[in-house]
């Protein structure tokens, strides 16, 4: 016969809260700080401005690269508008959850601005308002899934922190010229993230979607590295200017998992 359980409802508590600052410590923190110490500074590639398709037209510069950011501008603010939105009648998110949709979305929109402004003059300069809302989309979306899949309470305090992280790797590159800790905000989260992924539910529907947001994340990053390639083999339209397209499908699947999913 089942034997009953109990135990008071918060027994469990404090060992699990001291469950989530081991997971932080340990997994988010350890290998970016090992990377820090043993990896040198890696200054920026000035041929890294230098992209395939350099062409004008209607008297815009590199006009494929500017025009490209629409999707991203689209998807951001139509994102955020929805978010906010439904913030008002549907309590079964988080409102931890809802800052970190909104500033994602915000964080997508202000990158194609930021993108846009960059790729008229590509310089270091301009690629700071490039890369900086960029990094409040890694981090937030970091967030998101820490509170869906880990701990509502442990997503909610590490956001902040996280988007404060993010804007930080961006000025030190910009101060230093040293993109180590850049390099680990957009890449380490993804990794971590698909860590989750592989072992954590989400207390959503749908929660199998997020594969399809890294997958099309990981199509615009393959598009970015081949912009020559692409470029001389479709004529029309570079593998960066494509990687801006795909990248936005990324938000894009997002928005729509959200619009989809339900509480389990």
């Amino acid at each position: 016969m089942r034997q009953l359980d109990t135990r008071s409802p918060t027994a469990g508590q404090p060992l699990q809260f001291k469950r989530h600052w081991i997971w932080v410590t340990v997994v988010a923190l350890l290998p970016p700080l090992v990377v820090l110490t043993w990896v040198p500074p890696l200054a920026q590639d000035p041929a890294y401005h230098d992209f395939a398709d350099q062409r004008s037209l209607l008297g815009i510069p590199h006009f494929g690269n500017v025009i490209s950011n629409l999707p991203f501008v689209a998807v951001g603010a139509y994102g955020f508008w929805y978010t906010a939105a439904r913030s008002s009648h549907d309590s079964a998110v988080l409102p931890g959850e809802r800052y970190a949709q909104l500033i994602f979305f915000a964080g997508i929109a202000l990158t194609g601005l930021g993108s846009t402004w960059y790729h008229l003059q590509p310089d270091n300069l301009s690629l700071v308002w490039d890369r900086a809302p960029m990094t409040l989309g890694f981090m937030a979306l970091f967030g998101m899934m820490i509170s869906e899949r880990v701990s509502p309470k442990l997503g909610i305090g590490l956001l902040l922190p996280l988007c404060l992280i993010g804007l930080l790797s961006v000025y030190w590159w910009a101060i230093r010229d040293d993109l180590r800790a850049y390099a680990i905000v957009q890449f380490y989260p993804i990794l971590v993230m698909i860590f989750i992924l592989w072992q954590l539910p989400s207390r959503y529907t749908h929660g199998n979607w997020y594969w399809g947001v890294l997958a099309w994340y990981a199509v615009a990053k393959v598009c970015e590295a081949l912009d020559a390639r692409l470029f001389e083999v479709l004529q029309w339209v570079s593998g960066h200017s494509l990687k801006h397209v795909f990248a936005a499908v990324s938000a894009w699947w997002l928005l729509r998992m959200l619009k989809i999913r339900r509480t389990l």
